[in-house]
């Protein structure tokens, strides 16, 4: 017979609730984007495609892989609270069926509450599911020694049924190859971006 202690019997506990928790993020299904969907792009400069020319961006490499009309939405240097307030406007003018939120990465630069950053993008992604739009997320890594995102990213995919693409653009800030400058991707990295983003569409049934 095998004894747990209390500690071990918790730990266990929330191992378990931790592999739940992935569970259900990664099995998220989205609608089937119909052929002429519109897909709107949202966020900051890696949206926008700082560093890069036009037609280099993420959003434009996504066009191609999609086969769907990708809007390119991002604003260098906007912020979450900004975004917010710009994004209802911006759905009544494209009526996409698809939303692609890629937004943070400016308020951890600026050291803002992580709290309100993740009120903020549930507040953009209750704002857009409200409307019968289907919504993917990008993660951003805290630029800190390991490059991780915050927990919560993970949280409001999991909490709001979202998927969540966690890792690329750690990957890409992680390769001094796949960069214009510290903080912004190279041709090459954009290109990996929009294929990890095709790649979870692919995975929910998207395409």
């Amino acid at each position: 017979m095998v004894y747990h202690s209390g500690a071990t019997q918790r730990i266990l506990k929330l191992f378990v609730l931790s592999l739940l928790l992935l569970s259900c993020t990664a099995a998220v299904q989205l609608p089937k984007l119909s052929p002429d969907a519109v897909i709107l792009t949202f966020g900051d400069s890696l949206t926008y495609g700082t560093g890069v020319k036009v037609g280099q961006a993420y959003p434009s490499v996504l066009t191609a892989l999609t086969g769907r009309e990708v809007v390119n939405a991002g604003i260098p240097g906007e912020v979450t609270k900004e975004g917010l307030a710009r994004l209802p406007a911006l759905l009544d003018e494209v009526r996409p069926e698809l939303v692609i939120i890629c937004h943070g990465g400016n308020d951890m630069l600026r050291r803002q509450s992580m709290g309100a950053v993740a009120r903020n993008l549930r507040a953009m992604i209750e704002l857009v599911q409200a409307r019968g739009i289907a919504v993917v997320l990008i993660a951003l890594p805290d630029l800190g020694i390991f490059l991780s995102p915050p927990s919560f990213y993970r949280d409001l995919g999991a909490t709001l049924k979202v998927p969540v693409e966690e890792d690329v653009i750690s990957e890409i800030l992680a390769n001094p190859g796949l960069k214009s400058d510290q903080i912004h991707p190279n041709s090459e990295g954009y290109r990996m971006m929009a294929e990890a983003v095709y790649q979870r569409l692919l995975e929910a049934g998207a395409l």
